[in-house]
């Protein structure tokens, strides 16, 4: 283990804590989906967020501009490749199309690289 000591200082403020716990529920576009936003940065795209998946919710076919990370604190969602379940975690390649859904509902911890791109959206088709 290095000696830091009196070569660098910790950034004060450098460390920004998120108790999701206390966080409401927010509101999504798609029925039966909500969100907690734990990190976002606009600028880049970036998003790490908690979903709530309610049973039989669906998320309409979509375009990964970036790498999308998610993995399943509780039940289950899944695509045309397989489910991933509580415990598990999967990631999704850039350029990849899919739909997505949960048939029992999930909590599900969500990294976003950049926003996925929904059908009548920039970048969806050839145009990318």
């Amino acid at each position: 283990m290095t000696n830091w000591k009196g070569k660098a200082e910790p950034t004060v403020k450098g460390s920004t804590y998120v108790k999701p716990q206390d966080m409401e529920w927010g509101p999504t576009p798609f029925e039966g989906i909500s969100i907690k936003v734990l990190y976002e940065d606009k600028a880049q795209g970036e998003t790490t967020c908690l979903l709530r998946w309610e049973p039989g919710a669906t998320l309409p076919m979509h375009k990964h501009a970036a790498i999308e990370q998610s993995y399943v604190i509780e039940g289950s969602f899944g695509d045309h490749d397989g489910i991933c379940r509580a415990g598990e975690y999967v990631w999704r390649q850039p350029g990849s199309f899919h739909e997505t859904y949960s048939e029992e509902g999930a909590v599900i911890l969500a990294v976003y690289r950049k926003p996925n791109v929904f059908k009548n959206s920039s970048g969806y088709g050839d145009d990318a």
